[in-house]
């Protein structure tokens, strides 16, 4: 393997690596962006729900990728965003259908949402911005890691609620995982007092609000600014 070639690769994994940084953490969806809250917010009573829509979006995110990255070369400029809204709204559907199919409760629970994802901006945005303009490899791992990051807030949100507001974490994960997962329900002391809040709508916007302050204040440790020294000009009266 030449020096070159050993170049190409270190310089490919350090793209991937700075694709999944801005996927889960720098260019959160959910978090920096602040796209798809509307299904977001709605699911998110529970932390079975939020993994439920987090993956259905995760799999319409790669779909949409792949095949915008594939025919990016061969669709006029013109007509791209009713392409990609075409590509995106076929990869909905057929998630929609195989949900339905294999999780018939969860599909029930989710409801409208799961159809909604062809609205949710973020999946368009990425085909765009990004999928339009990299080859397939890039696209890919951008799509997973886009959806992993959207996915994680999901589940934490969901989850957070659901300990405060019911006093339980993975209620309801046979639905997704089948009878084995049962057993699976962590529940709080029974002397816990729920806090309905959570699970209202208000609970949501106020659950995400302290998620997002808590990246802000994460990012600002992260960086450590330096003091910055501002001249000050002091007028002298004669």
């Amino acid at each position: 393997m030449t020096d070159q070639t050993i170049k190409t690769h270190k310089s490919k994994w350090q793209d991937y690596q700075d694709i999944a940084q801005k996927g889960l953490w720098n260019n959160n969806q959910a978090l920096v962006a602040l796209l798809g809250l509307c299904p977001l917010l709605a699911v998110t009573n529970n932390s079975v729900n939020g993994l439920g829509l987090g993956l259905a979006t995760m799999a319409v995110l790669l779909i949409s990728n792949i095949l915008v990255s594939l025919i990016r070369d061969y669709v006029p400029s013109e007509i791209r965003i009713p392409v990609f809204i075409a590509i995106i709204a076929c990869a909905v559907t057929i998630i929609d259908m195989l949900i339905q199919a294999y999780f018939y409760t969860l599909h029930g629970i989710l409801g409208i949402f799961i159809p909604l994802i062809v609205t949710n901006c973020a999946i368009l945005a990425r085909a765009e911005a990004f999928a339009s303009k990299n080859p397939l490899d890039k696209s890919i791992v951008d799509a997973l890691f886009i959806g992993v990051g959207f996915t994680a807030v999901l589940v934490v949100l969901g989850g957070l609620r659901e300990l405060i507001g019911n006093g339980t974490l993975f209620d309801q994960a046979w639905l997704l995982f089948g009878d084995s997962a049962q057993s699976w329900t962590i529940h709080l002391s029974d002397a816990y007092n729920p806090i309905l809040l959570a699970i209202l709508p208000p609970g949501a916007f106020i659950g995400l609000g302290l998620l997002i302050a808590l990246k802000n204040v994460v990012d600002a440790r992260v960086k450590k600014p330096g003091l910055v020294n501002i001249p000050i000009e002091v007028k002298t009266t004669s």
